[in-house]
């Protein structure tokens, strides 16, 4: 049975009213169409290259930061804030860097949520960043925070491969340097005084390196030592203070003590010069007035020797009281005598 028996009409006769399709017509209209469809898809690829080249070429730059143009991958150049244009992305590549932004790298501890009343994780938790050995072989527990900004985005980006992991190395290695140098007492009560050593010197060790980091801040915080030994700790600090009470009293006690001897001393040593000196210029007189005498005793003798005869008298019989002088034949002197005068015998 033929198809036009079974079915009425051939399936190529199907919609066309039974006639036979056109196939070079129907070629012809493909191609037309092709033409102006692939007209149009080139007019928006055209389109959507200039979008693409416009918002990759035009750029801005924000008032904190700096951009740093790389064609290729090399550094080519570095712009200010405001609006810039480059060759499109793919050639020039742009990369912002905040230079007045101010970078925080914590250790030994982290920041859950600033503000007045910061809270931080639990310490314990970054023991292996702040747990250190200080120069009296102590432990101690030194948590701190580095503040910086980019001094120089080019060696920032260029000269080091990872910049924040290197600060972060080179901080640890500064602080414990420092701790290891001071004393657990000095380590505790003069934060400051290490924190700005810590920053000179870290400082110096990122310049040689050519990080392009300048620091602005380095603070210690609250250090302590580890609890396993805070009790010993606190047993030897009150021993130490102990001590220092004790010294202390010492010294005041010397200090009142010491100067009154050496007054008392200093006073009889002037007093025994003093007498020294009087008795040195007395005998110096003695001997010019014993010199004078015998110069004049020499010259008239008899005349000398009654003069210091009578000057002897005139000074010895005045010290001996009442005198009596008594005729030799003279008997019954008693009832002359007064032995009894006020109640006394003289």
């Amino acid at each position: 049975m033929s198809w036009r028996e079974g079915q009425g009409r051939a399936p190529w006769e199907k919609g066309n009213g039974g006639s036979q399709p056109d196939f070079d017509e129907i070629f012809k209209n493909i191609k037309s169409n092709f033409r102006r469809g692939g007209f149009n898809l080139l007019v928006i690829i055209a389109a959507i290259i200039l979008l693409w080249v416009v918002f990759s070429s035009a750029y801005t730059v924000g008032v904190n930061e700096v951009g740093i143009i790389r064609r290729f991958g090399k550094y080519v150049r570095m712009t200010t804030p405001g609006l810039h244009f480059k060759l499109p992305r793919g050639i020039e590549n742009l990369t912002k860097i905040k230079v007045k932004f101010v970078y925080t790298e914590e250790f030994g501890l982290r920041t859950l949520r600033p503000g007045i009343n910061t809270e931080y994780a639990p310490s314990k938790q970054f023991l292996n960043e702040s747990l250190m050995l200080t120069g009296d072989l102590n432990c101690a527990i030194v948590p701190w925070i580095v503040q910086y900004r980019i001094g120089d985005p080019y060696k920032y980006l260029f000269k080091v491969r990872n910049v924040p992991a290197t600060l972060r190395d080179m901080s640890q290695s500064v602080v414990r340097l420092v701790v290891g140098d001071r004393s657990i007492n000095e380590v505790i009560s003069k934060r400051e005084e290490i924190a700005t050593e810590v920053k000179v010197k870290l400082q110096k060790a990122l310049d040689d390196a050519d990080t392009g980091i300048k620091l602005v801040n380095v603070e210690l915080k609250k250090t302590n030592v580890p609890e396993q030994v805070q009790s010993s700790f606190n047993e030897v600090n009150q021993a130490v203070q102990e001590k220092e009470r004790l010294i202390y009293q010492a010294r005041e006690e010397y200090n009142k003590i010491i100067p009154k001897a050496r007054g008392e001393a200093e006073q009889t040593i002037k007093e025994a010069e003093g007498y020294g000196l009087d008795r040195i210029n007395r005998a110096k007189g003695d001997a010019s007035r014993f010199l004078a005498l015998w110069k004049e005793y020499t010259k008239a003798k008899d005349v000398t020797r009654r003069r210091l005869y009578l000057e002897a008298m005139n000074v010895v019989l005045p010290k001996l009281g009442n005198k009596y002088v008594i005729d030799p034949d003279q008997k019954g002197l008693l009832p002359l005598l007064n032995l009894q005068q006020n109640g006394e015998g003289k």
